[in-house]
């Protein structure tokens, strides 16, 4: 069996905090891509366009593209809605966006970048809630796709509604009848970014039905690692990842698939993001993928 090819990206503040930082990592390690998220402490989604588009051009001129903003787009509470989270990492006040509509302008700040992907979320988790709460924000993340030719990805993260990877597994699946896409094999208007190391940190690794649901949609992923209740460089952890890729890649129908590392490693981040990349050239060596 063939399985699709991998394109290595690293999440550029997962290596430090300056852009700096990240162009010299990528010279070293021979990536790429970097899909950004914050430079000095700042998420994109609160600088100008003009900002934006200076980090841009300075990563586009160091010879790296950004497959994806990974925007905190809905990391926040729902309107009406109290979190029942606590520690929020990467955590964004939408009121410091510079616009007053931030979906859109996540848009924007996708586009600046060349980035034709954008990262959102399902709200901070609350209680009672439901599937069909999301059907509103999802038809309006499908309009925004449309206008700004930009795919959307939905990530799995404990601290919102969809959390593991059975959570995001049963919102596709009921998304599909909710918007009447009978048709299991039609791409959704909305794609699943699936992160195996979120559902492990909740004590909920995938089975092979939940993997079975979303692989055919699938064609990013985020990797960590995790032991003993916390995130360690990919490839120190208890994830037995060589398998875990080989059951997901083995249902996934793109030809290539973006997998792009999220250390979570802040004490140490460049040393870790390296050792990552490394681990991950060698799980993917064994399991016999191409990285690109």
């Amino acid at each position: 069996m063939t399985l699709p090819r991998l394109a290595l990206a690293v999440i550029g503040d997962e290596i430090g905090p300056s852009l700096d930082e990240m162009i010299s990592f990528c010279a070293e390690n021979g990536v790429k891509r970097l899909d950004m998220r914050t430079v000095d402490g700042r998420n994109l989604l609160g600088m100008t366009l003009q900002e934006v588009a200076a980090i841009g051009y300075t990563l586009e001129k160091a010879g790296i593209r950004v497959p994806t903003f990974v925007s905190p787009l809905f990391k926040w509470p729902a309107p009406g809605k109290e979190s029942a989270s606590d520690k929020v990492d990467f955590a964004f006040d939408p009121a410091l966006c510079p616009e007053e509509d931030v979906a859109v302008y996540a848009c924007d700040v996708a586009t600046v970048l060349g980035a034709t992907r954008l990262r959102v979320f399902s709200h901070l988790r609350y209680d009672a809630f439901q599937p069909r709460d999301l059907l509103k924000t999802i038809e309006r993340l499908m309009d925004l796709s449309g206008r700004h030719v930009v795919t959307m990805y939905l990530e799995n993260e404990p601290v919102c509604n969809l959390g593991s990877i059975a959570e995001l597994a049963h919102f596709f699946g009921g998304m599909r009848d909710m918007l009447a896409l009978v048709d299991a094999v039609r791409t959704l208007p909305v794609l699943p970014l699936v992160d195996i190391g979120n559902s492990y940190g909740m004590g909920a690794p995938p089975t092979d039905a939940d993997i079975a649901s979303l692989a055919p949609h699938v064609d990013m992923i985020h990797l960590k690692d995790r032991r003993d209740g916390r995130t360690v460089p990919l490839g120190d952890g208890d994830i037995p990842w060589a398998d875990e890729l080989k059951r997901l890649l083995a249902g996934v129908r793109a030809r290539e698939v973006v997998v792009s590392i999220e250390t979570h490693c802040p004490q140490d981040g460049r040393n870790a993001t390296t050792r990552s990349v490394a681990a991950f050239r060698r799980i993917a060596a064994e399991i016999g993928a191409e990285v690109v």
